[in-house]
């Protein structure tokens, strides 16, 4: 795809030939950590339980579990859309 060594076609022109941005050539995903794969497992398995569980709820059992985590991890680990049931509410039928 990209030739690193080539000195004929620099870096930036064989990206934009590829149409592709030159920092993304630069990224290197990180792996996640042993630790936040065992909370996504642990908000998995809660959420596959009970799936009527936000994540504040889920916030609370990990709690009480022994696990401190806040919410908005719960948020982003678990990537729970929580539908708020005062938006249901006023919600008018037509």
């Amino acid at each position: 795809m990209i030739d690193w060594d080539d000195k004929e076609l620099p870096i930036i022109t064989q990206a934009e030939l590829l149409g592709l941005n030159r920092s993304s050539l630069y990224y290197k995903p990180v792996e996640p950590s042993p630790e936040e794969i065992f909370i996504k497992h642990k908000i998995d398995e809660i959420y596959t339980k009970h799936p009527y569980f936000g994540s504040r709820r889920i916030t609370v059992v990990l709690n009480n579990s022994g696990l401190t985590i806040n919410r908005k991890a719960v948020h982003v680990y678990g990537k729970i859309k929580v539908q708020s049931f005062a938006k249901e509410k006023c919600r008018v039928l037509h």
